[in-house]
């Protein structure tokens, strides 16, 4: 009877750490997204829609920086997420939005914080209003060369740790040249379809690798995550391209889309 006993202790345990590993992050993650859309007590606070549209300044700067997502792979210009979002946010805030894609295909988190911190983008950074972030896809899917997605799997904590270090590095240089800029980081999405043999391990995956986005973005006083998740996903196959990886025009639309929804509903902190 002890050794039962024991064993089922054992298994109840192995059942609680297997648990709380899958689903910890994904309650971080809501809980921090349910922060950013308090409304609160203060009545004076404004959705990022409203303080742009109020702000005395009729030209606004955005400035987009990362991978291939940025770059707006696989669509013509007028399709690209930076200059869908910025041509939209006009016309709703009545202003021109200035936009400057410097996206990169293939960049890497460890190649942006490399362009960042030699100074190459300091006056781009310096004259932006919003500065919008994609980076960390090609962090692992240049692991998962060759479709070997186990050796991705093998090294994710290598290629988290790395991700972060490098994101936060980042963001820090960026507050530092534009501390009053906000920050929009876009949530890295699971482009497997959902019959593949290791979507459902991708998506267990996926809340641990955003929960450290959604951490990076908390220590910076004006910032918003994307949820991109919401839009690219096992379910939505037909906002991906051919390629099985990159959004096409109607998944750049859809990410714009909740871009918009977002700078509609939460609210901006202000930058110290």
């Amino acid at each position: 009877m002890k050794v039962f006993k024991y064993l089922l202790i054992f298994f109840l345990s192995i059942g609680v750490a297997i648990t709380t590993w899958v689903f910890y992050p994904q309650y971080q993650i809501q809980k921090m997204k349910n922060e950013s859309m308090e409304v609160g007590k203060d009545l004076s606070r404004e959705t990022y829609l409203e303080y742009y549209r109020q702000s005395k300044k009729q030209d606004i700067h955005h400035l987009a920086i990362g991978d291939s997502i940025i770059h707006g792979f696989g669509v013509d210009e007028t399709e690209n997420l930076v200059y869908s979002f910025s041509n939209l946010l006009g016309q709703k805030i009545n202003k021109t939005v200035h936009y400057n894609n410097k996206g990169i295909n293939g960049m890497t988190s460890s190649g942006l914080n490399e362009l960042v911190q030699e100074g190459n983008l300091d006056e781009d950074i310096r004259k932006a209003d919003i500065i919008t972030i994609n980076i960390g896809g090609n962090d692992v899917l240049k692991t998962a060369r060759n479709q070997d997605y186990y050796a991705a799997i093998n090294s994710f904590d290598t290629l988290q740790s790395t991700f972060t270090k490098n994101l936060t590095n980042i963001s820090d240089k960026i507050k530092e040249i534009n501390p009053k800029a906000t920050i929009v980081f876009l949530e890295l999405y699971n482009p497997l379809p959902a019959d593949h043999q290791l979507s459902d391990l991708a998506d267990s995956l996926l809340p641990k690798w955003n929960v450290k986005i959604y951490e990076v973005a908390q220590h910076i006083p004006s910032s918003i995550v994307i949820q991109t998740t919401k839009v690219i996903n096992g379910n939505n196959p037909q906002n991906l391209s051919s390629d099985g990886v990159h959004p096409n025009p109607a998944g750049y639309a859809a990410i714009t889309e909740q871009m918009l929804v977002q700078f509609a509903k939460e609210y901006r902190k202000q930058a110290v």
